[in-house]
């Protein structure tokens, strides 16, 4: 009887190594998984990187009226100048104003115009950025801090640099203003 039970187990395995029907279906529940994955995390990183140029290029015009002295010449506030960069943000909605940090520094030389992150415990604190756009001829630090949600659970653990799976994207940009008073 054990091995009339053993020669059908054989030819059973045996029947089952031989067929090939579902093979497809289930090679793609192997693969599917890591694929999506994968698809959502290349996803992710474009949308990442397409936030990161467009923050750069707002803050870099928005820089550019302060180094032009046309925002302090109109009473500019750090509010002003976060609207300015949105501005060139539209794309991300509402979000913008909320998610936006701006810090702006003047500073005595190239070499010294260094200022640390204003995180604090995963969290930014506002009371480490300063809005200081400086008078003519005058170096000027302007760094833009944006908050940003991962989605994808991957990304996370490898980008993650705030607390609750938010990524700090961040820009700089640091130049002399021009001579607007002489």
């Amino acid at each position: 009887m054990a091995t009339t039970a053993l020669l059908r187990a054989r030819r059973f395995l045996a029947r089952f190594r031989a067929a090939r029907r579902g093979s497809a279906a289930v090679e793609f529940a192997f693969v599917a998984l890591p694929f999506l994955a994968l698809l959502f995390a290349v996803l992710e990183l474009g949308m990442v990187f397409l936030v990161s140029t467009t923050l750069q290029n707002a803050a870099d015009a928005a820089g550019r009226k302060i180094r032009t002295g046309e925002l302090q010449a109109a009473g500019g506030t750090a509010a002003t100048f976060k609207t300015s960069i949105c501005a060139d943000m539209s794309w991300l909605g509402s979000d913008c104003a909320n998610n936006l940090t701006v810090d702006v520094r003047k500073f005595s030389s190239f070499a010294g115009s260094s200022a640390a992150t204003p995180v604090t415990n995963g969290v930014i604190d506002p009371t480490k950025t300063k809005w200081e756009p400086g008078g003519a001829e005058e170096i000027v630090l302007v760094r833009a801090y944006y908050t940003w949600t991962l989605i994808t659970p991957l990304l996370n653990s490898g980008m993650q640099t705030l607390g609750n799976g938010k990524r700090l994207i961040s820009t700089t940009v640091t130049f002399r203003n021009e001579p607007w008073g002489t």
